[in-house]
Order: structure tokens, then sequence, then C-alpha cells
């Protein structure tokens, strides 16, 4: 019971990585991907997409923070030579 449980968590985790790979924008959740929100005086732009319709998924958000903490951990400094 625990091994499938485990496996399926697993197999789920794996799904939203490839689609995180391969989509890494998703429709607004706000405006609905259409980029307008209802306002008083009529449309405006969604204040969370700033008008355009996708955000960045959470998982591709992550995946680009550890990158970049990668690339900053082991970039080439020169080194500085001591006389």
């Amino acid at each position: 019971m625990l091994a499938a449980s485990t496996l399926f968590i697993l197999a789920a985790l794996a799904g939203y990585a490839l689609l995180c790979a391969i989509r890494p924008f998703a429709a607004c959740r706000k405006c609905s991907g259409t980029g307008l929100r209802d306002a008083r005086k009529g449309m405006k732009l969604c204040r969370r997409c700033r008008g355009a319709r996708y955000r960045l998924r959470a998982g591709r958000r992550l995946h680009n923070h550890a990158q970049r903490l990668h690339a900053n951990g082991t970039s080439q400094r020169p080194h500085s030579t001591c006389e």
C-alpha cells in the first residue's frame, strides 16, 4: 500500500515536471486567460498577469530559481594572485 502510493506520487511529480518543461506558461487564473477584468467603468487590464493572459507555472518558477542558484554558485571568477 505504501509503495503503491509512493509510486503514484512520484509519477504525478514526474508528469508535472514534464508539463512544466513542455508548457511553462498557463492561463491566468484571475482573468481566465482573457487579460481583461470587469471594472466599474468598463474593462481593465488584469493586475495579476498585466494583460499578458499567461502566468508562469509554480514548478517552472522553482526550476528557474534552482537553475539561477546553481549558475551563480558555480560561476567562474578570476582568482586574485597574492604576491
